[in-house]
């Protein structure tokens, strides 16, 4: 009571801070008429005159007020907008390194523009992060012109660059791309064998559009780069034969967790089934040799009772493409993991492609932390405060709206199934329509969206349908949604990030009706006049008509999801309608409502076609969708927490590997390896204290074969009467360094250096690959552990940190061990391999979701099937000659082709063929 009478008088802390930036706006606008009065060329010098007075002493912060009212002014200029106050707060916010909550059509891509700016001053580099290779490339060429005019560079990573392109995308002071594509560089960087050859810049300053999607939804999902494992589709296609033929009685399913256990009977008769397909190593399905089978079995439950075609995934040209939870979009080239996708596929039918093996991997929450600033900016982030904070340590501001909200939101309406519920949406869509008020329809997946397609074709109302299988057309059908009448499906807010303009969007509607039309001529200029015209007539009947009407088919787990949709009406001051219709038959109600007893009552008391209203149900289905938000808070807690363990590992392999590159010479770190390798040697053949005939002279003479390719006459020192384990130490580490200096005079030091170099990365590269290999397996089944009353997250540390230390013991040895077996011909000097082109993936561990946004050659089956040898160069100017069957062998597959196409030898006259 007292909180909300203090909050009702002083406002709220949010308010209070708002408040608090006010001056500083205020010191922005009084530098307004100073650059209104300055010439372009004036107005661009600007830049070098800020990062003179950085170079002098001063901080971003002192100049914050002029280097805001320099990039209203340019926006104005350059773009025709100006930045309104409350986009001044916006940016003042974001340059803070915080997240600015602002709602949809309040301009948060000309916010960015603003800190931005100021943070590229110092020219160390500010990634600018959207959701979608889309939205980056077209921030990029609109938000870039700003930049231009006031002298910055702008560079966008979208997929199918090349290393050279994507260096000098970093290079600029401003990067665009999506969290995919920086991800993936950052760890395609930590696997090059040349600082020279990776692309990224040390991180400065992010900010994130969108930031709840990219930090919340996908944070659930580590992004991946792997390679291809050995084919197992018969192994698939054999146990989805057998787990067709479960019925109910075998298994039991979660939905929540999207998870399924066989039953004591189920397994017993999958155990029979299994031994007959001759599938199973003895009698029980869970012995040691079978646990590979297991694994089958329970992915290819799960792909024939949890997850459904045309909502989780759909089949396009004989593959299975995944559907986006969160935007409904086709996931094409994305893959599931752990079988899963093999699994889908054997069920339905269509090729099996291989497995992929880890080879690197990093979580956003990781990923993301080491930036030393980050920001955000998005309509929906005030539900995920806390969450916020937790894990990334920013704040949310709620940024106020520049004019005062006019859209109504009405109370959901219930029915008692998802007929009645249709037929009723179907019937106010139509009456909405007629009246030329235009309807947004938000669905949850592509079956909802047909099925009302159907609805509304009954009710003779003309409507377009958004989702996965359409969605080359989104940003054109969702920008065209605000027109007179005009009714738009869209599956789980695709199109998120496009404006819907009421009246229509006049850049659209020059795409899709003038396509052939250049901006700038005079044609052009004469058709956007007559459509302006038009837009502006038909924008003021849309207002008559109410504006625009959102429609929410079904409540989302997330309250953010349905706060994303609601807010795609009301732009900007504009009249709007939002309201849910919801049923007994929802997904949400079903799984995580009320208990049984409620649905129960609703059933038996509400008429066929019937609807009611109340703030308690509205209650219920909100405190529903925070269960399930608190739920999934602790699925990308329990992902951070596994992380970390291998975060610290993490960065000492990365940190280790760009040592290695940087230095001149790694002769000192193969020399401690070598001298640690004879030290465990003789230490466990010769232990402290023990009598020379207690010593395993056997086992030491062949370890120093095995290890370092020595045979030395140990017999015949044991004889000696002052023989002691510190002497032998001294013999065979001087042995051991005499045999390595020995190879290294064969050849020159430059050349010996890139020997060592190679040998060190490739070494450290294959064992981290292990590693994490070893690592998903232990993740699997840690939990397993808390049966035995111990706590699973502490078992993975302790185990994870035994494994490290076997890992770095095994690397030592198998440097040494190559070193010492090493034979070099005089030739050219060896150069360090360059990577292939690895499957990148972004899957989610407890749901199987995957939403890599990254296409390269592996998903055009270009993928070289493992890392290739150390190649030797050709002298320089060497004559390779005009026939292409005398390059194989001579030309770097990685190369450009001699042909002159401007590909890479492998993808032209060196591709392999099958």
């Amino acid at each position: 009571m007292f909180g909300g009478l203090a909050k009702s008088l002083f406002g709220s802390s949010n308010d209070r801070y708002v408040k608090s930036l006010k001056p500083t706006v205020a010191k922005i606008a009084a530098f307004e008429p100073e650059m209104e009065a300055m010439t372009d060329a004036q107005l661009a010098a600007q830049t070098v005159k800020f990062r003179e007075q950085l170079d002098n002493g001063a901080t971003l912060d002192s100049l914050l007020p002029e280097a805001f009212a320099t990039v209203r002014e340019a926006a104005r200029r350059v773009l025709g907008q100006r930045h309104y106050d409350v986009q001044m707060i916006g940016g003042i916010v974001l340059h803070r390194g915080e997240i600015a909550e602002m709602r949809t059509g309040e301009g948060k891509t000309l916010v960015a523009t603003l800190a931005t700016y100021l943070n590229a001053l110092p020219g160390k580099g500010v990634h600018v992060v959207t959701v979608n290779d889309y939205l980056a490339s077209r921030d990029a060429a609109t938000m870039g012109r700003v930049y231009n005019f006031l002298g910055l560079t702008t560079g966008t990573i979208i997929p199918n660059l090349d290393d050279a392109q994507r260096r000098a995308a970093y290079d600029a002071d401003i990067t665009y791309g999506t969290n995919n594509e920086f991800g993936f560089d950052y760890l395609r960087d930590n696997m090059k064998y040349e600082r020279s050859s990776m692309v990224q810049r040390p991180f400065n300053y992010a900010i994130v559009d969108e930031v709840d999607s990219i930090l919340i939804d996908e944070a659930r999902t580590p992004l991946i780069i792997s390679g291809p494992t050995d084919d197992k589709s018969e192994l698939y296609i054999g146990v989805d034969a057998i787990v067709k033929q479960l019925t109910e009685d075998d298994y039991e399913k979660d939905e929540k967790q999207k998870s399924i256990i066989l039953t004591e009977d189920g397994t017993e008769r999958a155990e029979r089934l299994l031994e007959a397909a001759g599938l199973l190593q003895g009698e029980n399905l869970y012995d040691f040799e079978n646990t590979q089978v297991v694994h089958h079995l329970n992915q290819a439950l799960r792909a024939n009772m949890m997850f459904k075609r045309d909502t989780d995934y759909i089949v396009k040209d004989g593959k299975v493409v995944i559907i986006d939870e969160f935007t409904g979009r086709m996931m094409d080239g994305r893959r599931w993991s752990e079988g899963l996708h093999q699994a889908v596929e054997a069920k339905e039918g269509v090729n099996i492609e291989p497995e992929n093996q880890t080879m690197a991997s990093i979580t956003f929450q990781n990923y993301f932390r080491m930036y030393p600033k980050i920001s955000g900016m998005t309509g929906t982030a005030a539900t995920e405060a806390g969450e916020f904070y937790d894990i990334y340590k920013i704040n949310v501001v709620t940024i106020p709206t520049n004019v005062p909200i006019a859209r109504v939101d009405e109370e959901d309406e219930f029915y008692k199934n998802t007929q009645d519920k249709f037929l009723a949406i179907a019937k106010k869509i139509r009456d909405h329509a007629a009246k030329g008020q235009p309807v947004l329809v938000g669905t949850v997946s592509i079956e909802k969206s047909e099925l009302l397609s159907e609805f509304l074709t009954q009710e003779a109302v003309p409507h377009k349908v958004l989702n996965a299988r359409y969605h080359e057309m989104e940003a054109h059908i969702v920008a065209q949604a605000g027109r007179l009448g005009a009714v738009t499906i869209a599956t789980n807010m695709a199109g998120r990030g496009t404006d819907i303009q009421l009246g229509g969007n006049l850049e659209f509607r020059m795409l899709d009706e003038h396509p052939d039309m250049v901006e700038g001529t005079p044609e052009y200029e004469e058709a956007a006049t007559r459509i302006r015209a038009e837009i502006i007539e038909e924008k003021q009947k849309v207002l008559e008509a109410g504006g625009l009407f959102v429609l929410g088919t079904e409540r989302h787990e997330s309250r953010r999801i349905d706060n994303q949709l609601r807010g795609r009406s009301g732009r900007q001051g504009d009249p709007g309608l939002s309201r849910f219709y919801l049923s007994l038959d929802d997904d949400l109600l079903r799984i995580f409502g009320p208990d049984t007893l409620f649905a129960k009552m609703m059933r038996s008391n509400i008429e066929d076609g019937e609807a009611i209203g109340s703030k308690w149900l509205s209650k219920a289905i909100e405190t529903a969708q925070k269960k399930v938000e608190a739920r999934n808070y602790d699925i990308r807690k329990q992902v951070v927490e596994y992380d970390d363990v291998m975060n610290d590992q993490r960065k000492v392999i990365y940190e280790q590997r760009a040592d290695i590159m940087d230095a001149e010479t790694v002769g000192e770190v193969v020399a401690d390896m070598r001298a640690e390798t004879v030290n465990a040697i003789v230490g466990t053949a010769c232990p402290p204290n023990s009598y020379p005939e207690q010593w395993d002279v056997a086992g030491m003479k062949q370890q120093l074969k095995d290890l370092l390719n020595l045979e030395l006459p140990i017999d015949d020192w044991m004889t000696e009467e002052a023989i002691d384990p510190e002497i032998v130490l001294e013999r065979v580490t001087a042995e051991a360094d005499a045999m390595v200096e020995a190879k290294a005079r064969e050849l020159e030091p430059d050349t010996w250096t890139s020997v060592e170099k190679s040998i060190l990365l490739q070494n450290l590269d294959h064992h981290w690959k292990e590693h994490l290999a070893t690592l998903d397996a232990l993740r699997q089944v840690v939990h397993l552990r808390a049966y035995a009353q111990k706590t699973p997250i502490n078992e993975y540390k302790h185990e994870a940190f035994s494994l490290f230390q076997r890992m770095l013991d095994n690397i030592r040895e198998d440097v040494t061990r190559t070193i010492a077996y090493a034979q070099f011909q005089l030739q050219a000097p060896p150069e360090l391999p360059e990577l292939p082109d690895f499957i990148t993936s972004h899957f989610d561990p407890f749901t199987g979701e995957d939403n890599t946004n990254d296409w390269d050659a592996a998903a055009r089956g270009l993928l070289q099937p493992q890392m290739p040898p150390m190649q030797i160069p050709q002298p320089e100017g060497m004559d390779l000659g005009t026939d292409p069957a005398q390059w194989e062998g001579r030309v770097n597959r990685n190369a450009p082709c001699p042909c002159g196409s401007g590909l890479k030898y492998k993808h032209c006259h060196g591709a392999v063929t099958a």
